[in-house]
């Protein structure tokens, strides 16, 4: 693969960000948008299990997707100071994503504010993201197809992009939002994945208090070097063919997956894993 380094800023004006990344859809680092947030001084996990340790989280983990698996089902539970325990004793593959801090802990939400960028923010979706050491995110793109403005609070997270325009190299699964989950994309076996050498990517690393601009559409890929936690806001997306493939996605896709699932059962979720190999290699012969 041919992956160049997003580009990065210390800040920028509103006017700059749209000029020369939202409206181009292009990726970037902002590495002091939110310097006068209190979340940047008082953000850490053991702040998180101190406002939050009693609530019961969803966790995930890399195994790959089984057809008795709900839609975005989480693998386990525990408690939030149980999970800050685990992540702080030793590696884990548990991840929370999607954690939806205006409902499970409204004191959060005083410690940050929607930042101007220039696009309106959807204000009641701020979500969060958790992961042990050495955890990781599949190659996927978001269901709704917005803009994401994402923050990282403690350690150290490594970010691989893909512009829409790389999916004919991705191998991605059909009737999905996931590539092939066998791909280790900081790591890829060519021999395996030979079409996967003529994608053109972007990577990063994020401490805390950075942000990362990622445009609608985009793959992303998250793997925690550390353990940490990361916050997500979103914007509509700007095109109004992604705004109606995030509705389909939402309510078509999603829906569909999910029958396929209870009438095939495993071989639905082979067949697309076959497809996904099948559609990827043809395409590039054409290419």
């Amino acid at each position: 693969m041919k992956i160049q380094d997003i580009p990065r800023v210390k800040s920028i004006s509103k006017e700059d960000f749209l000029e020369h990344y939202f409206w181009p859809q292009k990726p970037v680092v902002i590495e002091q948008a939110v310097e006068d947030w209190p979340a940047i001084e008082k953000w850490n996990l053991n702040y998180i299990k101190q406002v939050a340790g009693e609530k019961t989280v969803p966790l995930y983990d890399d195994r790959p997707v089984h057809h008795e698996d709900g839609f975005n089902e989480p693998h386990a539970e525990m408690k939030m100071t149980d999970y800050v325990d685990l992540l702080k004793s030793k590696p884990t593959k548990y991840r929370i994503f999607l954690w939806n801090i205006f409902k499970e802990v409204p004191q959060l939400q005083k410690d940050f504010s929607i930042p101007d960028f220039g696009v309106t923010i959807k204000k009641k979706l701020p979500m969060l993201f958790f992961g042990g050491r050495d955890s990781f995110t599949f190659m996927h793109y978001d269901i709704d197809m917005s803009n994401i403005f994402h923050f990282h609070f403690e350690g150290r997270k490594e970010c691989i992009l893909f512009a829409p325009s790389e999916t004919k190299y991705l191998y991605k699964v059909p009737h999905s939002l996931i590539t092939h989950e066998s791909i280790d994309f900081t790591n890829p076996d060519f021999k395996q994945w030979p079409v996967l050498e003529k994608a053109t990517g972007y990577q990063t690393f994020l401490e805390h208090g950075e942000m990362l601009f990622m445009p609608e559409g985009y793959w992303h890929y998250m793997k925690y070097h550390t353990e940490g936690f990361s916050m997500s806001l979103r914007s509509w997306p700007k095109r109004p063919m992604n705004f109606v493939k995030g509705v389909y996605n939402v309510f078509g896709l999603r829906t569909f997956d999910i029958m396929m699932r209870k009438v095939r059962g495993q071989k639905w979720i082979d067949w697309k894993n076959r497809k996904a190999i099948e559609r990827t290699n043809k395409l590039a012969a054409k290419i």
